[in-house]
């Protein structure tokens, strides 16, 4: 029985894996790819399907674990941001050379923008680095397409292939139609060759041409691949433009080139950028005098045009650099260049009347903050308190907006506030400077990547204060669970890690936990902290400052919540706004004071510690 459905794209890409018999799915969780692995719990949860699903401690273990699973000749997938393969980069340089036996596919998810993102870069551009075929689908239906396609490439030539939907195939939605889902009966069967599994160098070399010989077949494929490579050239005419886009960006000017029945521009469409199937640009080239390349993120349709003089983008100044290619950014681009040929304009403004309305409306700009009752912003609060002197190194969560409260100064990748750390310390000790320090990183965070600059650090005689804001969830990419509290993915019970045991196995001795809501206490818990790391016997020393999240666990977080009020003894000296920055609190223009706004209030109760006039009070 057929059954329809809207889908997010990221469940149109679950769709694709699972309806293409995908047996292995891991994954780490990151905007804009997180909400690919639940898809694919709820779809097999609701068929009953033996698919084994897995969120990973971090990247590079999601592709070691399904590649594991490829070449005992089953169809597995990873699925992760674009800067998460970053982490996994290095086992898929070697995963390309050495191939599969059965199918590995790898979801890489783009951020143009970028929205929630340490860069904007192209996993077109890894793919090219790492010699694997890449597909880039335009809209959640063609993602879904191509991950089956990802799976049957991937099979026939025994090569991982890499999908790479961006934030706007990501997140947009669509209704999809879909019948019954099936298991495959695939059997895992690993047979043992060293000299493959295990290449040496020298063998690697020879895997190395093995390799560019199946990239040669997969370009030929390419060029025939009609339902992902095409155009609308009429036979024998000539154009003075014409346009090449790939992605996303391929259906913005498609519904342009539509809406303003502009037959004279033709559009080629490149959605297998990686083998580039440069017969058919080639062929589209020569029936244009000038070619427009629309693409996101970065350069990677236009290096592969060989004719430089006839084209125009990134590298001629007619496309920027950086930024998202919006619908009226692409509509603005394409008129300028129809201006500069002297070709007939575009007729409509490209929807800028509405983005004036807009502007006109003069809504306020609040800048992104922690929640309101965060337990993130009373540790900040308490660390901030008596160490301005201090460098605050930091890492990529919730608690990178701790930037707003004065208690961030770095923010580099994922574990660099204990790396960055280490690195600083050795830096000042150098010059014989004591320079105190103190590193953040939440809990799933320190899971990733932070253990092995734990260990560096403590191997290596650092000396600094490292706070572990353990919120018991993964929040800012949408509360998936971590190893601390031992959930995994399809909500069975694992084995919960406790943060405590992985420290001290890093040979840390100083292990402090404490409840961030207690200002005081964690205060205490910090001068304890400082006196250590400054002893002559003493090391880095770790605070674990464990509150539950907020949002994920409410009841669990806030018992019972306490209402406070503001006083007349308020003198409106700015503090409780400027340096805890809660959004439940805000300046009453009315009363001529900080009041609370009940909204927004959780009633943690964290504010009452943190008035110098004493003018918070319980209600």
């Amino acid at each position: 029985m057929m059954r329809e459905e809207i889908f997010l794209g990221n469940g149109a890409v679950a769709l694709g894996l699972v309806e293409a018999g995908c047996q292995v799915v891991t994954s780490y969780p990151g905007t804009p790819s997180s909400e690919i692995l639940p898809e694919v719990v709820r779809l097999v949860k609701s068929e009953g399907l033996d698919t084994y699903v897995e969120w990973s401690t971090n990247e590079k273990v999601a592709l070691d674990n399904a590649y594991a699973a490829a070449i005992s000749g089953k169809r597995a997938a990873c699925c992760m941001k674009q800067v998460g393969l970053n982490v996994a980069a290095d086992s898929l340089m070697s995963a390309a050379y050495i191939g599969t036996t059965g199918a590995l596919v790898i979801v890489s998810c783009d951020d143009p923008g970028p929205h929630s993102s340490q860069t904007e870069q192209d996993t077109r551009l890894m793919a090219r680095l790492a010699k694997v075929p890449v597909l880039d689908p335009s809209n959640p239906q063609e993602a879904r397409e191509m991950a089956k396609l990802a799976f049957d490439l991937s099979e026939e030539f025994k090569i991982p292939v890499i999908l790479r939907p961006a934030i706007r195939v990501c997140h947009a939605r669509q209704n999809l139609t879909y019948g019954p889902l099936k298991s495959s009966d695939k059997k895992a069967s690993f047979k043992k060759d060293p000299g493959r599994w295990a290449a040496t160098p020298r063998f690697r070399f020879i895997l190395h041409g093995e390799l560019n010989e199946k990239l040669r077949k997969i370009a030929r494929r390419f060029e025939t691949l009609a339902a992902y490579n095409f155009h609308d050239l009429e036979p024998g005419k000539k154009y003075p433009l014409g346009i090449i886009a790939g992605g996303v960006p391929y259906s913005v000017m498609r519904d342009i080139l539509t809406e303003e029945d502009r037959k004279d521009i033709p559009l080629l469409k490149i959605g297998t950028p990686y083998p580039f199937p440069e017969g058919l640009a080639l062929e589209f080239m020569a029936a244009c005098e000038k070619v427009m390349v629309i693409e996101e993120t970065d350069t990677v349709i236009e290096y592969f045009l060989r004719d430089r003089e006839k084209v125009l983008g990134r590298l001629s100044g007619h496309v920027p650099s950086e930024g998202e290619l919006v619908p009226q950014v692409i509509y603005g681009l394409v008129s300028n260049v129809l201006k500069e040929l002297d070709l007939k304009p575009l007729t409509g403004d490209g929807d800028q009347e509405a983005f004036e309305l807009v502007k006109g409306l003069d809504l306020p700009i609040r800048r992104p903050t922690l929640c309101a009752g965060c337990p993130h912003r009373a540790s900040f609060f308490a660390i901030r308190k008596g160490r301005a002197k201090a460098i605050f190194t930091s890492d990529i969560g919730c608690y990178t907006l701790g930037l707003n409260l004065g208690g961030v100064d770095t923010c580099l990748d994922m574990g660099a506030a204990i790396t960055m750390a280490s690195g600083f310390y050795h830096a000042f000790a150098q010059d014989h400077v004591e320079q105190p320090i103190v590193a953040t990183i939440g809990d799933s965070t320190f899971f990733h990547s932070g253990t092995a600059g734990l260990l560096n650090a403590v191997y290596n005689k650092s000396r600094f204060i490292l706070v572990i804001l353990d919120n018991e969830i993964t929040a800012m990419t949408g509360m998936q669970p971590t190893p601390g509290i031992g959930i995994r993915a399809d909500g069975s019970k694992g084995n919960a890690i406790s943060l405590e045991r992985v420290v001290a196995g890093c040979g840390v001795d100083f292990i402090e936990v404490v409840d961030p809501y207690d200002i005081k206490s964690m205060s205490g818990i910090l001068k304890k902290a400082t006196k250590y790391v400054k002893d002559p016997a003493g090391g880095v020393a770790v605070i674990i400052a464990r509150h539950p999240c907020v949002i994920a666990n409410r009841k669990e977080a806030i018992p019972e919540p306490i209402k406070v009020t503001v006083t007349e003894d308020c003198v409106e000296c700015s503090f409780c706004l400027d340096r805890f920055e809660c959004p439940a609190l805000y300046k009453d223009e009315e009363l001529g004071h900080t009041a609370v706004n009940e909204i927004l209030c959780t009633g943690c109760g964290v504010c009452l510690e943190i008035c110098p006039k004493g003018a918070i009070v319980e209600a």
